[in-house]
């Protein structure tokens, strides 16, 4: 029961409704300090003229101060305690940027539709737009995930001051934090997270059933990671010392939470979490491992080529992050165009690199000499590198290749493991400061009053980027076009088997796999033909943006991103065992009724086999083209993303005035300086 009502208070309906008009004149006391503040607001879409003075500006904030501190006594006065806070800000904060997911979604030209046709030549370019937009909301719901640790600053100052090279790495965060380089975060980030942990991570990278797990097993002395020949690892997993075995895994939208190592295949497997739908973003495995004693980390990552696509983008997000890369080629197929992307892209992190063949077991002495030789002159050809290529197996009987080269190779590196981490540091720090200072240069160039052709060009780069963007998403809408009409596309296989029967002699069964076959080539050639496309003008966007910035060494080699268009799945020869015939009479009297005989007769007796052969090649080839499609975009951004930073962004007003050119010129001198400080 309510308590009692004295005579002398107010009652429980006086007070809510007293606690509710407070509550909305706060609300527009709110709205009255959004006011004041849209004078310094750096929105492009401003809503009211800043007319106010400093003076004025700051009498309003003072009575509005005044305001809420009576409301707050008088209610105290009256025995009603105004509510505690209802949401947290953060959860708020991130429900607000979903609507704004939705609301950018909104502005595809397919959304549009209603409000008329949008001109074809704006497609790519609002569809980049909505692309470009929609990743910086991704990457903010990820900086707001991970919560205190992304205070890079804070986790600078928490670090001893012996680290080498710490002041570089201050300076640094406050450039980037400073002048709005957002770009340059993550990479930041990385650094940080491995000046905290001290450890020297060994990453495996490799194609879906190279070896990877089966190879750190060997490494680690115990079976603790899931193998198979289907694809498994759907995310990076780091294995590092503990004094106990037990894993622990984050989470995008929940806590983390420690399990059982036996429960690793819940969490790493895409059959038990298909295309990261537990939204795992982190796993480390503890294990009292003698090999991960000093220090040394080893991490398994996704495989390439698999259909764990959003495996493939964790291993691409994560190279830049380890200290050696060890990179695994099967020995019973050869080194790909992926593996040689992947080698320029360690390149490019300025992470070291070792290459094994793995099941050598398959080859005999001679054949495996053969093939180290062929890889080895292949990787010196085509990114001029000398790389040793060593040959292993893990297979019963054949460990003594596997553990010498663990012996000689990377033994060694655990008591170098300190320099060796040092230098890796130094530079990932030497890449993250051209990035940085290349973004204020151009910058500064602007400021200066570039001359007008410049700013013309910039603006006519950040267009094409865009719209080299959105060429993704049209060229996935084709693809899918493509591979669609190939799964249903038995009907007109039948009737193209039919003709070649009425036009050839020779077996049936011979002329119906061919007749299939140059169906299904078709398509294929249609799907290479639009990626290849894709890719020759991407890189043209890229070069031009490169030499526009005068970043040439950042530009991608002519072939780059069309080396990652790999072998396509190919059409399986089949035997066809129809027995039919073309009817020799029908054939010369009408040949239209002959055709529709035969191919009424086609589909009564291979009808359902065809119907599934064509349905199994186009999800290959559907799954092939979706793959491709996110290496390119992948490749791409990694570019973009570095020329973007050299964009203008928003700044505060005045820019352009004396002091912003000082700073800008301090911060430039300073990263200038960075040089000759004491090496890590």
């Amino acid at each position: 029961m309510p308590a009692p009502e004295h005579a002398d208070s107010l009652n429980e309906a006086q007070k809510r409704h007293l606690l509710a008009s407070y509550q909305y004149a706060d609300k527009l006391l709110s709205e009255v300090e959004s006011i004041l503040s849209a004078a310094n607001s750096r929105s492009p879409f401003p809503r009211y003229r800043p007319d106010l003075s400093p003076v004025q500006v700051k009498i309003i904030e003072d009575y509005v101060a005044r305001l809420r501190a009576q409301m707050v006594r008088t209610l105290s006065g009256l025995g009603i305690e105004p509510p505690e806070a209802q949401f947290g800000s953060l959860h708020a904060i991130r429900v607000t940027l979903g609507f704004a997911d939705i609301a950018f979604e909104e502005c595809r030209p397919k959304r549009m539709r209603g409000y008329g046709e949008v001109p074809e030549a704006l497609l790519a370019e609002m569809n980049g737009a909505v692309d470009e937009l929609q990743s910086l909301l991704a990457r903010l719901n990820a900086f707001l995930t991970e919560g205190v640790r992304q205070d890079l600053a804070a986790r600078l100052e928490s670090l001893e001051r012996t680290v080498a090279d710490l002041d570089t790495l201050k300076s640094l965060e406050r450039i980037i934090r400073e002048r709005g380089l957002v770009e340059f975060r993550p990479a930041l980030a990385a650094i940080v997270e491995r000046l905290e942990s001290g450890a020297f991570e060994i990453a495996v990278f490799g194609r879906v059933s190279s070896g990877k797990s089966s190879l750190l097993n060997h490494i680690l002395q115990e079976p603790v990671l899931p193998v198979g020949v289907t694809p498994v690892t759907a995310v990076p997993t780091r294995i590092l010392y503990g004094a106990v075995s037990r894993g622990r895994v984050w989470f995008a939208d929940a806590a983390p939470e420690q399990f059982p190592i036996e429960r690793l295949v819940e969490f790493v497997s895409e059959q038990s979490n298909p295309g990261n739908q537990k939204h795992v973003t982190r796993v480390e495995i503890e294990l009292p491992a003698p090999r991960l004693r000093q220090g040394v980390v080893f991490v398994d990552t996704p495989g390439f080529g698999s259909l764990a696509e959003a495996g493939a983008r964790e291993t691409r997000a994560y190279l830049p992050q380890c200290d050696l890369g060890v990179l695994l080629v099967d020995a019973a197929s050869t080194l790909t165009q992926e593996d040689l992307a992947t080698l320029g892209a360690l390149y490019e992190a300025g992470v070291p690199a070792q290459v094994l063949l793995s099941k050598a077991d398959l080859l005999a002495p001679p054949e495996q000499e053969r093939l180290r030789s062929y890889v080895s002159e292949m990787i010196r050809s085509t990114l001029g590198w000398r790389l040793p290529v060593h040959a292993v197996s893990v297979k019963a009987g054949y460990e003594a290749a596997a553990e010498g080269w663990f012996q000689s190779e990377i033994l060694p590196l655990y008591d170098r493991r300190r320099e060796l981490s040092q230098r890796s540091l130094k530079r990932k720090i030497a890449v993250l400061q051209a990035g940085v200072q290349a973004a204020l240069q151009t910058r500064l160039r602007r400021l200066t009053g570039g001359a007008p052709a410049e700013a013309t060009l910039l603006r006519e780069i950040e267009t094409a980027l865009r719209t080299a963007s959105g060429w993704f998403s049209e060229a996935q809408q084709r693809c899918f076009r493509i591979t669609d009409r190939l799964r249903q596309d038995a009907n007109s296989a039948l009737l193209r088997a039919a003709r070649a029967l009425m036009r050839r002699s020779g077996r049936a069964a011979e002329l119906l796999d061919r007749a299939f076959r140059e169906v299904a080539v078709e398509a294929a050639d249609d799907l290479a033909a639009i990626l290849t496309d894709l890719a020759e003008q991407a890189t043209g966007v890229l070069h031009r943006a490169a030499s526009a910035f005068q970043l040439p060494e950042n530009a991608p080699g002519e072939d780059e991103l069309r080396s990652l268009l790999r072998e396509m799945p190919r059409w399986q020869a089949s035997e066809w065992s129809a027995e039919v015939k073309p009817n020799q009479w029908l054939l010369k009297l009408s040949p239209a009724l002959e055709e529709r005989r035969l191919v009424r007769r086609l589909r009564r007796q291979i009808g359902p086999r065809v119907a599934e052969a064509f349905a199994g090649y186009g999800r290959s080839l559907e799954s092939w083209a979706r793959q491709t499609l996110l290496d390119l975009q992948s490749h791409f951004e990694t570019y973009a993303e570095a020329y973007r930073a050299q964009m203008e962004r928003p700044t505060a007003q005045g820019a352009g005035s004396p002091d912003e050119l000082a700073a800008l010129r301090r911060d430039l001198e300073e990263l200038g300086n960075m040089g000759a400080r004491t090496p890590i």
